[in-house]
Order: C-alpha cells, then structure tokens, then sequence
C-alpha cells in the first residue's frame, strides 16, 4: 500500500525548502511573490522588451534591457520570475537536455545565500547565458482533451516521436489527474533512463517540474512542450518496474553511496551528485517504495564507481571575515587552497551560509559571458550537501572539492 499522498500546498511548502525562506532577509510571500499568486496570469511577452531580446537570442539587447527595468527601480528577483515563459524554451544545442531551464529553478536555490544587493549580478548572467542560446519551436497552447488520458497514452506518443502530441497528452492528464500526479509519474519514467541520459532524464525533469508545480502564476503548458520534446528526443517511454533493493535506506548504506557520489572529478562524477540531489528535492512525490526504486536506480547509475575521500592537508586557521578575503584565493582557481579555506566555513549554520554567499558571487564575479550551466546547477547540488550533510566532513568535502575542480578546470 502507498502512503497518502500529501495535498499540493504541502508539497509546495516542502519542496521550496530552504530556498523559500530568508531570501533579502524578507518573508515568503515576498520572495516567491509569483509563486503565492494563484491566478494565472497572461504571457506579456510581446509587450516585454527583455522577453523579445531574449527571444531573439540578442545577448548585447537582453543586458541593456535588464540594466534599464535595474535602473527604473524593478527588483532583480521579481525579474528573474518574469522569464520564465522564455526559459523553458532555451537550448543548449548539441544537448538534447534541457540544461538552461533546470537552471532557472535552482537559482532559488542560490539566492536566499546573497544579500538583496547581490542579487542582479546573479540574474544578469542568467540572461546573458538565456540570450545567448536558440530556443525551441514554440508550440501554440493546444486545448485539452475531453477523453481520457492515460499515462500509457503519454508513453505511447513519446514512443512514436510526437512531441506535439506527447505535449497535448501531458496537458490533458494534468487536468485530470493533477500536476504532481503527472510529475510522479515523469519522474518515475526517467529513473529508467539514467545511463543513456547521464542523469538528467531525472536531474533536468525533477527542477523544471518543481518550477512547474510553484508557478501557479503560469501556464503549466510552458514545461510541459519542453518536456514532451526532451523526452521524445531521449526516447524515454518505457516506465521500468519498481526496484526492490533496500540497500540505500540503511544509513551505513547511505554514508558509503553519498562518499560514491561526490568521489572523482568530470562531467560524469558531478552529475552522480546532481542527480541525489535532485531525487532528494523530489522525494514528497513518492511513495517509500518509489522513493527506494529512485535512490536505486542512482546507486546503479554509479556502476561500480569506488569512493574516495579528499583531505585537506593544511586548514585554513584564520577564517575570512570578508568576501574580499574568500576571493583573493578563489580567484587562484586552485581547488585544494579554496577547499581549506571553505573547511573551515561548515561547522556552524552561520559559516555555512557565508561560504554559500562567497562561492555564488565568486562565480559571477568570474563571469566572462559564456558560462556552462553545469557551473550553477552543479552548485547548487554542492550547497544541498554542505546544508544537509555539513556533519559529514568527508562527504562535504567530496562534494566542494568535485564541484570546485570542475569549475576551476573550466574556465581557466
């Protein structure tokens, strides 16, 4: 038997999580203003100077777009939440993924680390990375279906290669059955798909969904094209059966995975991390049984991939009282001298927020206009392990030095 399944306004309130609360220092209902509003509100695309830049991918026009609504008074955040029709749209060719709007949600993950006046360096590469790529066809909101729809349907489109139809059917089913059903039941699609997706069958559709499921402001019809298209283009139309193993509940389990996860450097060793986290942001969906089946199918995704365990060999003694100080070394792009200084950040919430703050405006301070996302997503699943494994010292340390190798290699 499932458990009951919990109603939309607590999964909502679960789910923001930490990224919800804090942001500037405010309540909420102020920082997810867009969220709060339940009545959908109508795509102002065509009158929104920064909404055509972007949709005409002109980088040099989005920035001075954004400079100007910055310059006229409008809050960089409530900004961010206006892109969003455009966002779910953006590519990030030869990718099938889509990188850029998974990006997008897990930058509320990243902004209650910064102060109110930090936030628009944030979103200004945010929209130079959003202008600056193709977007996809847009496909004109299509009436739902009065027949019945079900999950199989879906299956069966994706599986002829319809995305528009796939899309339609994914509409449909959300009015009849609700939108976490319908982002269930993606999510446990995708578990099926991890190896030929590096991950992102659940990693890309978890975030997007999530956005999707607190932007009652907006048309849902926005996610859904995207991912009728991302899944049609992965061939993901076979839902697997239910994994039985209950190696992962175990804590001891737990403890050598996460080590698993966060061990090795590369593309392919971030994305082990990117995807616990992001099965972790998700799990109020599933039942113990499907929870179980999804941490898994991660672990399975990791083949045989042993842990390891970073050291620092020389921690910092004197922690830094000011960015100025954090970026100093940070701007080396060495990992191992930022590690020793960020160990010594994690033991207390207040620390841990700090080198949060710090490592975001290192990363836009380092901005040169071309940025893979991997940058803030992989990021953001480093802060999730800081945050909730901070008393696992080499399990965080793991995850720093893996997302700060990355980031170093990258753009030096």
């Amino acid at each position: 038997m499932y458990k009951k399944r919990m109603n939309r306004r607590e999964f909502i309130k679960k789910s923001v999580g930490y990224a919800a609360y804090a942001a500037f220092g405010m309540a909420p209902p102020a920082i997810v203003k867009g969220a709060a509003v339940a009545k959908k509100q109508p795509d102002r695309m065509v009158e929104d100077d920064l909404l055509q830049a972007l949709e005409a991918s002109d980088v040099a026009r989005a920035s001075e777009q954004l400079r100007k609504k910055i310059n006229k008074g409008e809050e960089p955040w409530e900004i961010h939440f206006s892109l969003y029709p455009v966002v779910q749209r953006v590519l990030n060719p030869p990718f099938i993924n889509p990188h850029l709007p998974k990006m997008y949600r897990i930058c509320r993950e990243l902004v209650p680390f910064l102060r109110k006046n930090e936030v628009s360096a944030l979103i200004h590469l945010e929209v130079a990375e959003y202008a600056r790529r193709p977007k996809l066809k847009e496909l004109p909101r299509a009436k739902v279906l009065k027949s019945s729809v079900s999950f199989h349907d879906i299956e069966h489109a994706i599986g002829d290669q319809d995305w528009e139809k796939a899309a339609v059917l994914m509409a449909t089913f959300y009015a009849q059955e609700g939108g976490m059903e319908l982002a269930r039941r993606l999510l446990l699609l995708g578990s099926g798909y991890l190896d030929s997706s590096l991950g992102h069958s659940i990693s890309c559709t978890a975030f997007i969904l999530l956005e999707m499921l607190e932007r009652t402001d907006r048309d849902s019809w926005f996610a859904l094209a995207t991912l009728a298209d991302y899944f049609c283009k992965g061939r993901f139309h076979t839902t697997p059966v239910l994994r039985k193993s209950t190696a992962f509940p175990s804590h001891k389990a737990r403890y050598h995975h996460l080590l698993r996860a966060t061990s090795g450097s590369g593309i392919v060793n971030l994305h082990h991390t990117i995807t616990l986290y992001a099965v972790e942001r998700v799990r109020q969906l599933f039942s113990k049984e499907e929870y179980n089946h999804m941490a898994n199918a991660c672990i399975a995704f990791m083949e045989d991939k042993e842990e390891e365990q970073i050291t620092v060999d020389s921690p910092s003694s004197e922690l830094p009282d000011s960015y100025d100080q954090f970026y100093e070394i940070f701007s080396r792009l060495e990992a191992k001298s930022t590690l020793a200084i960020a160990a010594g950040m994690i033991a207390s919430p207040e620390g841990r927020r700090r080198l949060g703050r710090f490592l975001i405006k290192g990363l836009c301070d380092q901005y040169q206009g071309n940025y893979d996302p991997h940058y803030l997503t992989g990021l953001g699943s480093t802060l999730w392990v800081v945050d909730r494994f901070w008393n696992q010292e080499a399990v965080v340390l793991n995850a720093l030095f893996q997302y700060l190798s990355y980031f170093f290699d990258g753009i030096k």
